[in-house]
């Protein structure tokens, strides 16, 4: 790695590591927060559903700012977007407002993520690109996990713990706090290299040249057409999960006040996706193809969950909630990886985006689905049930498989996989 690649890696880091610690204050804690507001089970992750409908609806306009105003510019306006939605939050909370207003500021909180969503990386692919970075983007990509990680592991136990010796309204404060923070940063140290902005003064006519541009470099390419469609499985799944595990976890532990077990839930997932990030080049080596990964992780992580599902012993639901965490967390990278070694500079934001949008999608489906079966049959049923819809993704990695993309086999030119 060449001095201004790894400039622009250190940027990357530092961005990935402030914005996953701003959000990951309230991951341990949010579906507590919501049903210690009034809401019910089905509500709770009913309005986790409508901030994933934000995402879905937000995700091409703002694909708009990203390709036309720029990553820097789309970064920027998604820490001040995040940092007054989350404020409302917790006045909602405050308040006991009714639950239409929380579908209102849960969409608002969408928006906000729709700004970062392949925004960071898109930036990432095409700095290291004009910087003439000759190694394998899973080794940097893995490296952002990684830190992400350490930072979410960080917040999150922090979240959890806070919450409990003042209140569940504090963590979202100190989030707005660290987002303005991560604000002036990203200010000063964010610009955007080996990418050219094309601006549009039509609006609606960029929108939709955006979304054409999705579907022209994303649903229409077969193999990433076929990552997309499990997407919706895989990602739905894994929002339910995240957020169910904290209910999850107390009921197991016996304490319904122990926010600092829910917060331990978030800190697991955490150093999951640290040694995920560390293994994932080494998954990368010993490989010949891609998709392998993804395909085996998939079906292994859908037999944790439903494992998960029929254990009544904490210290058994933590073990398998660590491995559950560790096998996505491994294949995150990895398709990354696949999915930018297939896309073009000028659509690359673009269709990350939309890949995206197809995984927030899955989510606006399962999480009241999920919710509503954890309110009748319990939390273990419920994410029983999840991993029987994560295996449903596998018939689409499989097809994307047999499309023999030149990326499933991509290597860095130093290397070669067993």
């Amino acid at each position: 790695m060449n001095a201004s690649a790894r400039k622009i890696q250190r940027v990357y880091l530092t961005l990935t590591l402030g914005n996953t610690l701003a959000a990951s204050f309230i991951w341990g804690i949010n579906t507590l927060f919501l049903l210690d507001a009034g809401l019910t089970n089905l509500e709770a992750f009913t309005a986790n559903a409508f901030f994933t409908a934000g995402m879905v609806l937000f995700e091409v306009p703002t694909g708009v700012v990203a390709d036309g105003w720029g990553r820097r510019a789309s970064f920027l306006l998604g820490t001040v977007t995040l940092a007054v939605s989350t404020y409302l939050y917790y006045l909602l909370w405050q308040l006991a407002a009714p639950f239409w207003a929380w579908a209102v500021v849960s969409v608002l909180l969408g928006l906000g993520f729709t700004f970062f969503s392949g925004t960071v990386e898109a930036w990432l692919v095409d700095a290291l690109h004009f910087a003439a970075y000759e190694g394998d983007l899973e080794t940097v990509l893995g490296r952002g996990q990684m830190v992400s990680g350490v930072a979410m592991l960080v917040g999150s136990a922090a979240g959890g713990v806070i919450a409990q010796v003042t209140n569940l309204g504090v963590p979202f404060l100190i989030r707005v706090g660290v987002l303005l923070a991560i604000f002036a940063v990203a200010f000063l140290l964010m610009h955007d290299v080996g990418f050219t902005p094309e601006r549009s003064p039509h609006p609606l006519q960029a929108t939709r040249a955006v979304l054409t541009a999705s579907i022209d470099g994303g649903l229409r390419n077969p193999p990433i057409r076929y990552i997309m469609l499990a997407a919706p499985f895989s990602a739905g799944v894994g929002i339910y999960v995240f957020y169910a595990l904290q209910p999850l976890l107390l009921e197991l532990f016996g304490d319904p006040r122990a926010y600092s077990i829910a917060g331990l839930a978030a800190a697991i997932v955490a150093g999951a996706q640290v040694v995920g990030g560390w293994l994932a080049p080494t998954l990368r080596r010993l490989v010949s193809k891609r998709t392998t990964v993804l395909v085996a992780t998939s079906i292994v992580g859908g037999l944790i969950l439903m494992a998960l599902g029929f254990t009544r012993l904490f210290w058994v639901a933590l073990l398998l909630l660590t491995l559950w965490a560790l096998v996505t967390a491994a294949a995150t990278p990895v398709r990354q990886a696949y999915l930018n070694d297939m896309i073009s500079s000028r659509q690359r934001a673009t269709v990350l985006s939309f890949d995206s949008l197809m995984g927030s999608s899955g989510g606006i489906v399962v999480q009241p689905l999920m919710g509503r079966a954890a309110d009748v049959y319990g939390y273990p049923v419920s994410l029983a049930m999840s991993g029987v819809i994560e295996l449903f993704a596998v018939p689409f990695l499989l097809a994307s498989r047999r499309r023999r993309s030149p990326a499933d086999t991509a290597v860095a030119a130093t290397e070669t996989p067993l």
